[in-house]
């Protein structure tokens, strides 16, 4: 007989090859903006608008959900239907007598205490406040907003026995602006079990506060201003489903990835300031070198350099003389030599952590599923697709390359300092007169510091499996940690490569008078030019703290990575 769930299983698969092949690059813009219309995708007067179908959500509208001021989100027709007929085929089985985890059978080291049909409605609404037990910091109002989004568009899938009604209610909360409070620590990566079930109890109006146009309050407060009803009754199986997947540290690992990407770009205009100080060689980017290894990310992060730099002439022969050096340079040191190296290694990480978010955002994530059989009947099957695993493995991951960075940041500003490291520079970067005024000598340890506090949280948290339950859940993937672990080490790595462009720029300033008419490269330039409007050059020994703390906001700024990208986007003639 023919399979009907396998053939739709097939069918999504073509379409997601297809797509993928689309946006890989073979798409005009007026095509891309075509593709994203039939995808239930646009953007209006600030507000995403969006129709979830449980298959189509990609990096782009990740990334909109995520950072836009408003959104409309409803589901889509055929994912609606697809709902109906999984949630009757489930409770059809129900009512022949089949017993199911979380339906009419209780949880974890309980699994085995069955439920009356008098209890099981009820015992959706204990399951979120017996779950709710999570502390600490709340999730940032936009990474709330996405995991609400990606949980429904699981739920769309059609493969969870929810009711649609579940899934309106849920973006009900989405588009009125509510926030529930969402507790980050708690989970071990078994699904987000704590921060989902506190997102849950805030939807049926109990107990956990949210935030509605910056107040916070009582949840039935926070509905009832918005025109929502302040109550919602879950229904048999759906509290599961709710919270028993990894919508959470999706979301955390899209919004980590985001800063990641910026904080690459932040590097590469730090880096290129560097370069221009320190007149370096520009052999080390040579596009016939880097065709030798044949990394495409390698070639492309020492195209960007390239692009950076383009035009310089304090990076000459000429230069090096000018400022000084007598004799040839030959080759600098392996920090300036293996940089494309560890940018390129960085670019591949980034690229594939955004291919398991985006895998992760159209799958179904709970635990039991439920699949049509051939005969059109339905069954309801037990698995572990709320693992975290290769969430959390992805975060580990661009966790250790972003400390990497984050150390080769660090020596490149502890260079600058240096006279002899330097060719030249004032040691310390003193301006004004050198032993009076001590420099910017005391910013590098505060880089060095941040390194060695990167270092200690970049052990995988993944190899730290703790079991829990009762030995019910003896593997956790840890995949929160993980998560966590990266968000803080980017709030590190930030202030670290803050700090490289206060000494880049420095360091610029300070040779400048050296170089007489000869110029820096255009991006270099630009890129000085940003850091000049926030912080002015040091020629006095001043209260430093505020210019660090200026300049790590402007590495982790859209003005810096946009200026950047423009460069890159400009070339160098090849």
């Amino acid at each position: 007989m023919f399979d009907t769930s396998r053939a739709r299983v097939l069918l999504r698969s073509c379409i997601a090859s297809i797509i993928g092949l689309l946006v890989a690059g073979t798409l005009t813009a007026s095509g891309q903006q075509g593709l994203a219309e039939q995808r239930g995708f646009s953007l209006q007067d600030g507000t995403v608008q969006l129709v979830l179908d449980g298959d189509s959500l990609d990096w782009a509208t990740m990334t909109q959900v995520l950072q836009a001021d408003s959104v409309r989100i409803s589901l889509a027709d055929e994912a609606r239907q697809q709902m109906t007929e999984t949630r009757t085929g489930a409770l059809s089985l129900l009512r022949s007598g089949k017993r199911v985890y979380g339906w009419n059978q209780a949880l974890g080291p309980l699994k085995d205490k069955p439920l009356t049909i008098g209890q099981q409605r009820d015992f959706q609404r204990r399951v979120l406040l017996s779950h709710a037990a999570g502390t600490g910091p709340t999730l940032s109002p936009g990474v709330a907003r996405l995991a609400l989004v990606l949980r429904v568009n699981s739920m769309a899938r059609g493969a969870m026995g929810v009711r649609p009604e579940l899934a309106d209610r849920i973006l009900s909360l989405v588009n009125a602006g509510i926030t529930p409070d969402m507790p980050e620590i708690g989970s071990t990566g078994i699904g987000d079990l704590q921060p989902m079930a506190a997102a849950g109890l805030t939807m049926v109006g109990q107990d956990n506060p949210a935030m509605l146009r910056g107040e916070r309050m009582r949840p039935e407060q926070a509905l009832r201003q918005a025109g929502l009803a302040s109550t919602f009754q879950l229904e048999s199986g759906e509290a599961l489903p709710l919270i028993s997947g990894n919508s959470v540290v999706t979301a955390k690992l899209v919004r980590a990835t985001v800063r990641a990407q910026r904080s690459l770009a932040g590097f590469d205009g730090a880096f290129a300031l560097f370069l221009e100080a320190t007149r370096a060689e520009q052999g080390a980017f040579d596009p016939r070198t880097h065709a030798e290894r044949g990394i495409p990310n390698e070639n492309a992060a020492a195209k960007r350099t390239r692009a950076l730099i383009c035009g310089t002439q304090w990076m000459t022969e000429k230069g090096r003389r000018q400022a000084g050096e007598s004799a040839p340079r030959v080759q600098d040191a392996v920090s300036v030599r293996g940089a494309s190296h560890v940018l390129g290694a960085l670019r591949d990480t980034i690229a594939e952590t955004k291919g398991v978010a985006k895998r992760e955002a159209n799958a179904s994530t709970s635990n039991p599923l439920v699949f049509e059989k051939d005969n059109g009947h339905y069954e309801f099957v037990m698995g572990g697709n709320w693992n975290g695993a290769k969430l959390g493995q992805s975060a580990d991951r661009l966790n250790a390359q972003l400390v990497d960075l984050g150390g080769l940041s660090e020596q490149l500003s502890g260079r600058l300092l240096d006279e002899g490291w330097s060719y030249g520079l004032p040691a310390s970067l003193a301006g004004g007169t050198p032993g009076l005024n001590t420099g910017l000598a005391m910013t590098h340890p505060v880089a060095a510091a941040l390194v060695s506090e990167m270092q200690v949280v970049a052990t995988p948290a993944g190899t730290l499996s703790r079991p829990t339950m009762g030995g019910q859940e003896d593997d956790t993937s840890m995949a929160m940690t993980s998560v966590r672990n990266l968000t803080a080490n980017l709030d590190r790595l930030q202030t670290i490569i803050g700090i490289q462009l206060i000494l880049g720029a420095q360091g610029m300033d300070l040779i400048k008078s050296k170089m007489g008419e000869l110029e820096p490269g255009k991006g270099s330039a630009a890129v000085l030019r940003l850091v000049r409007e926030r912080i002015s050059p040091v020629s006095d020994d001043r209260y430093l703290t505020p210019d660090v703390d200026k300049a790590t906001e402007l590495a982790g700024d859209r003005r810096l990575s946009d200026t950047v990208i423009s460069a890159a986007t400009r070339g160098c003639g090849d």
